[in-house]
């Protein structure tokens, strides 16, 4: 089974997290900050991955720390649990409606870090979270996960509906770029490696 547990404690921060990749959708997800769990749990649904977090920050200072370091500590552990990501599909990709809001998702688990967001909310905030954190948590992710993330927002006018589906075309990119192929040997490039 594809799965990694990662510890990060700082002055900032106190984070357990635990990551299944071939799981159910199963999340337990608490980071103090309610709309940023409300989205992970999305990613676990739509990407089928198990996701276990127990996080306490400064949040009385704001968001930002809780949300980078989380960002961190997942990209770390889904890096871990691919291991030498043989025989992976590798690229994964996905248009996602959300009511009036319509999202493209597209990553590929090449090992170089790579994280494009265009889009733009009309509010700072959505609950407790900056509305600029969610692309904070993205690039995290990215870096620390070895991942080329590209999201784009085609259409929308609610914030919410917005980052709903940026999140869970996020889950659902990732999904597809996980599967593993048959057809592949090793991994699916001509270098025969994926990473830098």
């Amino acid at each position: 089974m594809r799965e990694a547990s990662i510890e990060r404690k700082t002055i900032e921060t106190d984070i357990r997290l635990h990551l299944v990749i071939d799981g159910g959708g199963y999340s337990n997800i608490q980071t103090g900050i309610g709309f940023f769990d409300h989205m992970l749990h999305h990613v676990s649904k739509h990407s089928f991955m198990d996701i276990t977090i127990q996080a306490l920050g400064d949040i009385e200072v704001d968001c930002h720390h809780t949300i980078e370091d989380i960002g961190i500590v997942l990209g770390q552990a889904f890096s871990k649990a691919l291991g030498n990501k043989a025989g992976i599909k590798r690229y994964g990709s996905c248009i996602l409606p959300m009511e009036e809001a319509l999202v493209l998702c597209a990553v590929d688990l090449s090992g170089r870090p790579c994280c494009i967001v265009d889009g733009t909310f009309t509010v700072p905030i959505l609950g407790t979270m900056q509305t600029e954190m969610i692309e904070e948590f993205f690039r995290a992710f990215c870096l620390h996960g070895g991942v080329n993330l590209h999201l784009k927002v085609l259409a929308g006018k609610n914030n919410h509906h917005i980052a709903e589906a940026m999140f869970k075309a996020f889950g659902k990119a990732l999904d597809e770029a996980v599967q593993i192929d048959a057809r592949i040997k090793g991994v699916l490039s001509t270098k025969g490696m994926l990473e830098i």
